[in-house]
């Protein structure tokens, strides 16, 4: 551990924020990133006191929570982050000290073919909850977010990264929903004085992530003998994170990043999308022959690149594991719980 994260630690237990008995709502927590954060904050804060809302969609898992759903410091709450009084009641209940929110709609796909469910979740629910932050007097409010806000970057500048002040620029009525959302939430933190933090992070991998996902449905057909299906020629390219190091920048972001700051996570793992199936495929030891090139999405962007420099300098946070480790240990986890799909609600 570097001289700079372990300041950063000892920084930690002084810090205001950084003490036992706190109460956090995180939202979206039966989701994909949502449930692993969870996980990490039980086990790294074990008096901290965790309240899951989620509506349980049909990427709502409550199963993604079962080795902690006995926990009495763990209240699972099924609400919609767009219904104010089912979001105040909660409030009034546990009166948080912080509130994480991953509830979204985040598929591409999906808001290319229905974008108001995407606009409502997306930007109403975070209103909501924000109001109720500044009803309730809320320590911090966190909005996870996405690379994508930043739109793409050529492939033939591998140069260029996005930081923190490119400009946003996004492609699809999903990153505009959660542009649009980082733009109320610096609003809020402006005109109420709402103490806010955005993380703008790039492609998570890793368990629990829904198949229709990339990388599961890769794992998941492969393992049937399907077809894999990849957009256009494949030459897509995105950074990939392992969720777990994403939920360390997380925790580092809520308990010592600046009001009003923007944070970009990412991997440092730029990676085509055909030569991420084939390696999936030399994984199972399957051939590339299934790989079915299909129609490209509508708006495609080209690459994502997200420039970390700044979490690292302010917060010491670094990813921890690298892609070959990471991904094997996402393959393993898939072919280990080929039944897990089958009970997401």
């Amino acid at each position: 551990m570097g001289n700079g994260t372990e300041q950063v630690k000892n920084e930690l237990l002084t810090n205001e924020l950084f003490q036992p008995d706190r109460t956090i709502i995180v939202t979206g927590g039966a989701g994909f990133i949502g449930s692993n954060f969870i996980l990490y904050m039980l086990e790294t804060y074990p008096d901290y006191r965790v309240i899951c809302v989620d509506k349980l969609t049909y990427a709502g898992n409550l199963s993604n929570l079962a080795a902690v759903m006995d926990r009495q410091n763990l209240r699972f709450v099924k609400a919609d982050i767009c219904d104010r009084g089912a979001v105040y009641q909660v409030f009034e209940e546990e009166h948080p000290d912080i509130v994480v929110n991953f509830a979204a709609e985040s598929h591409v796909d999906r808001s290319i073919e229905a974008p108001s469910v995407f606009l409502e979740t997306n930007i109403t629910g975070t209103a909501v909850l924000m109001d109720a932050c500044c009803k309730y007097g809320i320590r911090r409010f966190h909005q996870v977010s996405t690379d994508e806000v930043y739109g793409d970057l050529p492939l033939d500048r591998p140069d260029l990264l996005f930081d923190e002040e490119t400009p946003l620029r996004t492609s699809s009525p999903y990153s505009a929903s959660k542009a649009s959302a980082d733009l109320l939430v610096q609003a809020y933190c402006r005109t109420y004085g709402l103490q806010t933090t955005i993380s703008r992070c790039s492609n998570n991998y890793g368990p629990f992530q829904f198949p229709e996902k990339f990388i599961p449905r890769m794992i998941l057909n492969a393992l049937e003998d399907k077809p894999l299906p990849v957009y256009g020629k494949g030459i897509n390219v995105r950074d990939w994170l392992y969720v777990t190091d994403h939920c360390r920048a997380i925790d580092l972001i809520i308990h010592r990043g600046k009001d009003g700051e923007v944070y970009n996570v990412g991997g440092h793992n730029e990676m085509k999308n055909i030569d991420l199936v084939r390696f999936i495929c030399r994984e199972l030891g399957k051939p590339e022959s299934l790989i079915t090139f299909v129609e490209d999405r509508k708006g495609h962007d080209l690459r994502y690149a997200i420039d970390p420099s700044k979490i690292y300098a302010e917060l010491g946070w670094k990813p921890e594991i690298g892609f070959e480790e990471g991904i094997r240990k996402t393959i393993r986890w898939y072919c280990e719980n080929r039944d897990w799909r089958f009970t997401n609600i």
